[in-house]
C-alpha cells in the first residue's frame, strides 16, 4: 500500500521529535499523533469533541452498544463528551497503527458560524458521533498544518490560521452535521451538550434530572428522549460510566482502596460498586488494584 503524504508526515514527526517508546505526541496545538506497534486491550475512556483519522491499521470502538471498526482511510467525528470503549486490532512493527486526532474547539466553530450565511442540516438527524471516509479537504488542510512543524516561525504565524481553516472544513463537511447542530443556540444538540457538561462537573453527586433538564431548557420527558437520541445512552447510565472510569484510573494508579475509590466517585455501597464495575469492565475492581504496582496510570486520549 502506498503511503499518503499525511501518514509520512506523522511518521517523520515521531522519528524526529519523540522518544522511540512514546505512543502519543502533540507537535502542534490541539493535534495529537498516535502510533502503536501492537494491538491493545479494550480501554474505557472519555472522548471530548474530536476527529480521529486512521492513517494505518484498524481500531474497534464501542459507543453505548454500537461497535464500529475503523480502518485505514476512515475517520470518527465526536461532537459531545462520550464514554467509549476502544482497542487497536491491527498493528505490527512493520505496519504500526497510526492515527491523527484533532481536538475540536467549539469557540472557534462559533466564531466561524457567525460568518456563514446558512447551513444544510436536519435537526432530526443529530447524533454525537459520525463515522465516514476521510474527507479530502480536511486531509489536505491537516497536511499543511502538520508540515508547519518544519519551521517554528511558520507554525507561530500560520498555525492559528490553518487551525481555523480546519475547523471551517469540519463545519462544512457532510460528516460535520452534528457540529452544525451545536451552533444553533437552542437546538437539541446544543441543549444536550450543556447538560453533559453539568453532569461531568458533578458526576459524584446524586443526579437531579429535573434541574438538569431545566438548565438545558427542556421538560424532563423531552430531555430524556433527546439525551438518548443524541448520545445513545441515558443520563443515569452516562453518570455511572463516568464514575466507573474515574474509579478505574484511581485503582490502576494505586491511589485508593476499592472502598475508598467507590466512595470517592459517589457510590454509597462498595458492594454495588464492585458489581457494576465487574459488569462494565469484565473483572473486579480488586484485579486492577492488584495490578497497580506494575501498570502505569492509563492515558485517556482519543485515538
Amino acid at each position: 500500500m502506498e503511503k499518503t503524504n499525511l501518514l509520512n508526515l506523522v511518521e517523520v514527526n515521531f522519528d524526529q521529535y519523540s522518544e522511540p517508546a512514546e505512543s502519543y505526541i502533540t507537535p502542534l496545538p490541539d493535534l495529537i499523533l498516535i502510533r502503536h506497534f501492537s494491538p491493545t486491550e479494550f480501554e474505557s475512556v472519555i472522548y471530548e469533541p474530536v476527529i480521529c483519522l486512521i492513517l494505518q491499521g484498524k481500531k474497534e470502538t464501542t459507543i453505548h452498544g454500537r461497535t464500529i471498526e475503523i480502518s485505514t482511510g476512515e475517520s470518527l467525528l465526536i461532537s459531545h463528551d462520550l464514554t467509549v470503549s476502544a482497542r487497536i486490532t491491527e498493528a505490527s512493527k512493520e505496519l504500526p497503527y497510526v492515527a491523527l486526532v484533532l481536538k475540536i474547539n467549539l469557540g472557534m466553530l462559533r466564531s466561524l458560524h457567525e460568518s456563514i450565511e446558512s447551513f444544510d442540516t436536519n435537526e432530526d438527524e443529530a447524533r454525537s458521533f459520525a463515522f465516514d471516509t476521510i474527507d479530502d479537504d480536511i486531509s489536505e488542510t491537516l497536511e499543511r498544518y502538520l508540515k508547519l512543524t518544519e519551521n517554528p516561525q511558520d507554525a507561530k504565524i500560520l498555525g492559528p490560521l490553518t487551525l481555523k481553516e480546519l475547523h471551517y472544513r469540519l463545519l462544512m463537511a457532510p460528516q460535520g452535521s452534528m457540529l452544525r447542530h451545536l451552533m444553533w443556540r437552542n437546538s437539541h444538540a446544543s441543549n444536550i451538550y450543556r447538560a453533559i457538561k453539568i453532569i461531568r462537573e458533578n458526576f459524584r453527586q446524586p443526579l437531579a434530572i429535573p434541574e438538569i433538564a431545566k438548565y438545558a431548557g427542556m421538560g424532563t420527558s423531552s430531555f430524556h428522549t433527546h439525551f438518548k437520541s443524541i448520545t445513545g445512552t441515558t443520563p443515569l447510565q452516562f453518570q455511572k460510566e463516568l464514575r466507573l472510569i474515574e474509579a478505574k484510573q484511581m485503582l490502576i494508579a494505586g491511589r485508593h482502596s476499592v472502598s475508598k475509590a467507590a466512595f470517592e466517585v459517589g457510590y454509597e455501597s462498595p458492594t454495588q460498586f464492585s458489581r457494576e464495575y465487574k459488569r462494565e469492565f469484565g473483572h473486579s475492581p480488586a484485579t486492577d488494584l492488584m495490578a497497580s504496582d506494575n501498570v502505569d496510570s492509563a492515558v485517556l486520549q482519543a485515538g
